[in-house]
C-alpha cells in the first residue's frame, strides 16, 4: 500500500502542531514511519487519504464497539445539532443518559458527565480526597489514567518510597502524594498501605489493564484490593474508561462481581464523541458541588451532541442482549487464529485477552504487569505492525496498547486478518 498523501499531510501538520499530532501515540514514534491520515470510516473499516481501506483494530481506542458511523449515533447527533450545539444550561438528555447509565451499572446511584477520561479520573481522585480527608493515592505502574499531574508518576527506588514525576511540569509536591504499586501484586499494595497508615485516600486501577497491552487481573487481585480498601477506609476507584460498557453492560463490576467505590467512564459512553463520567453511591457523590464542598465544573460538560451520541450508544447496547456474547465469540475466534499461525511459524509470543480486548506480546513468559510487558521484543512488534499495515490491517502503533474488537467485524474480516498475520509472521 502507498501512503504518499499521509506523508505529505504529516509534513504539513508538523509545521503547526507539536510533533504533527494532537495525541503522542498517533505519531508512530514507537514503530517508526509516518502516521496514517484518515479520511472516513464505516463499520469495521478505515479509509485513508491515499484511498486505502484498512480493517480497524483500534476503533478510536475503544468507543466504536458497534462500528464506525453507527447509524443510530449519527442520526442522533445530526438531529440534535440542528437544534443547537451547546447551551451551557441543563437539558433533558443529560438526565436520560444518566438514568440509563445508573440502571446499567451496578453499585452506582449518581453520575456526573465531563469531557474526557482524563477529566473523569482527575475528578474522581479529588472526590475521594474530599470524602476521606486524606491526600495520598496509590496507582499502578503501567496503568494510564490520563495526563493529569497526579498520574504522571514513575517509581522511586523502593517499594514504599514516594514517586517522582516523569514528565516536566509535574511538581515534586504532587509526586509525593502518589504511591506507585505493581499491578497484580497485592503484597506490594499492602506494604504501601502499612507504610502510609491512614494517609491514603484512594487506590485507582484499570481493573483490566489496557495501557501496557491487555493485562487481565489475576485471580484474587481485585478482590484483594476491595478488601484492603474496606479494611483501611480507602476509596477503590475503577478506571473503566476502556472497559466500561465494553466488557459487559455494567463493566468490570458486573463481569467479575466486585464493587468499586467510584467508577470512571469514557470512550463507549460518548458513542465516539469526547465524553467522560464518574459515578458512585449517593453518599459519595453528594460531596460534589453544588451539594457538597468538593468543587468540579465544566462549561461544556453534558454537551447535547455528546449526550445524544452517548445515549444512542448505550440504548443500543442495553437493548441487544447478545452483543457482548458476540464480541466475546469474535475475539475468541481471532485469538485462536492468531495463536495457530504464530505457533506454526515458530514465533515467540503470548496472547492476553478479556472479552473484546486482546493483545499480542512477543515474549514467551506470562505478561502480568508493566515489568513483564516491557520485556517484549519491540523490534519484532515494529515489523509485525508495519507488515500488517501493508496488508491492510491497522492495529495500535504501540506494543503497549490493547486491540479493541468491534461487532461490525465479520468472520470474513477476521479470517483476512488471520491470513495477513500468517503471512507477516513468516517474515519475523
Amino acid at each position: 500500500m502507498i501512503y504518499q498523501r499521509s506523508s505529505q499531510l504529516f509534513a504539513e501538520a508538523e509545521k503547526v502542531i507539536p510533533g504533527g499530532v494532537n495525541s503522542p501515540v498517533r505519531a508512530f514514534k514507537a514503530v517508526g514511519g509516518t502516521p496514517i491520515f484518515v479520511k472516513s470510516a464505516k463499520g469495521a473499516y478505515l479509509y485513508d487519504e491515499d484511498g486505502n481501506r484498512l480493517i480497524d483494530y483500534i476503533n478510536s481506542w475503544g468507543p466504536m464497539v458497534l462500528g464506525h458511523a453507527f447509524e443510530p449515533v449519527v442520526e442522533a447527533v445530526v438531529a440534535k445539532a440542528k437544534l443547537g450545539t451547546s447551551f451551557g444550561m441543563p437539558t433533558e438528555l443529560e438526565t436520560q443518559i444518566a438514568a440509563l447509565a445508573v440502571a446499567m451499572v451496578p453499585n452506582i446511584d449518581k453520575i456526573r458527565f465531563v469531557n474526557s477520561g482524563t477529566e473523569a479520573c482527575m475528578s474522581a481522585i479529588r472526590l475521594a480526597r474530599g470524602y476521606t480527608k486524606r491526600d495520598k493515592i496509590i496507582k499502578f505502574a503501567g496503568c494510564y489514567h490520563g495526563h493529569s499531574d497526579s498520574f504522571l508518576i514513575q517509581a522511586g527506588s523502593g517499594a514504599i518510597t514516594f514517586g517522582a514525576p516523569n514528565s516536566p511540569g509535574v511538581t515534586a509536591g504532587t509526586a509525593k502524594d502518589t504511591l506507585l504499586a505493581r499491578y497484580n501484586d497485592l503484597e506490594n499494595v499492602a506494604t504501601l498501605i502499612e507504610a502510609n497508615k491512614n494517609e491514603i485516600a484512594a487506590i485507582i486501577v484499570e481493573p483490566v489493564a489496557g495501557n501496557m497491552g491487555c493485562i487481565p487481573p489475576q485471580k484474587g487481585f481485585l478482590e484483594g484490593l476491595r478488601q484492603l480498601c474496606t479494611d483501611n477506609g480507602i476509596q477503590l476507584i475503577f478506571d473503566e474508561v476502556m472497559t466500561g460498557f465494553r466488557l459487559a453492560k455494567g463493566g468490570v463490576q458486573e463481569l467479575f462481581g466486585i464493587q468499586a467505590d467510584i467508577v470512571c467512564f469514557g470512550k463507549v459512553i460518548g458513542g465516539g464523541l469526547p465524553v467522560g463520567a464518574f459515578a458512585a453511591r449517593s453518599a459519595i457523590m453528594n460531596h460534589l458541588a453544588p451539594l457538597g464542598p468538593v468543587y468540579q465544573a465544566g462549561t461544556l460538560s453534558g454537551n447535547p451532541l455528546a449526550m445524544a451520541a452517548g445515549l444512542a450508544m448505550l440504548q443500543a447496547l442495553n437493548d441487544d442482549a447478545a452483543i457482548f456474547q458476540r464480541l466475546e465469540e469474535k475475539t475468541a475466534y481471532l485469538e485462536a487464529g492468531i495463536h495457530r499461525v504464530l505457533t506454526a511459524n515458530n514465533v515467540v509470543f503470548t496472547i492476553n485477552r478479556v472479552g473484546s480486548m486482546i493483545s499480542v506480546h512477543f515474549d514467551a513468559n506470562p505478561v502480568v504487569d508493566f515489568q513483564s510487558a516491557a520485556k517484549g521484543d519491540n523490534e519484532t512488534f515494529k515489523k509485525f505492525f508495519h507488515g500488517l499495515l501493508q496488508e491492510g490491517i491497522y492495529i495500535a502503533p504501540s506494543a503497549y496498547e490493547t486491540w479493541f474488537i468491534t461487532d461490525a467485524l465479520t468472520y470474513e474480516d477476521l479470517d483476512v486478518t488471520i491470513q495477513a498475520i500468517d503471512k507477516v509472521s513468516k517474515t519475523l
